[in-house]
């Protein structure tokens, strides 16, 4: 992202939560990254920007280790009972921005951490698929 391009601009994102559950976070990330590109849009679209200053997608999930099995997209249930809880939030490109993960109960093996690592990545290339085909739009590739 190049935020030169915004010039004197700030851009606040708000994310109210009404009612938490287990991926209300990852799922907050990536509703704020949509919302921010259609508002960039807007405002290219208005003439105020020469091009949108976001260079790639961007989303979140949640992952974990329920009953010994991992797990994508944590509800509260499986969020309450997980031996290992990670949030991960990746750009369309596979580029990691936050990896943030807790045994909860037990420490978990390098193994283990791969393959939460693996899921996470996926769930988020499905997230970016549809935030693609949601906004209509590519990142300009600089």
């Amino acid at each position: 992202t190049d935020l030169s391009l915004l010039g004197e601009r700030s851009v606040f994102i708000d994310c109210d939560v009404i009612e938490a559950d287990g991926g209300t976070r990852t799922a907050s990330i990536t509703g704020a990254y949509i919302a921010l590109v259609e508002a960039l849009l807007e405002v290219k679209k208005q003439g105020l920007l020469g091009r949108v200053p976001v260079n790639d997608f961007l989303a979140a999930v949640s992952v974990g280790v329920v009953d010994g099995k991992s797990v994508l997209d944590l509800c509260y249930a499986e969020d309450s009972k997980a031996d290992v809880d990670m949030n991960m939030v990746m750009t369309g490109s596979g580029k990691i921005v936050e990896v943030q993960g807790t045994a909860e109960g037990e420490p978990f093996s390098r193994e283990n951490l791969d393959e939460l690592l693996m899921l996470g990545e996926k769930g988020i290339l499905s997230l970016i698929k549809k935030q693609n085909t949601m906004l209509a739009w590519e990142p300009e590739k600089v």
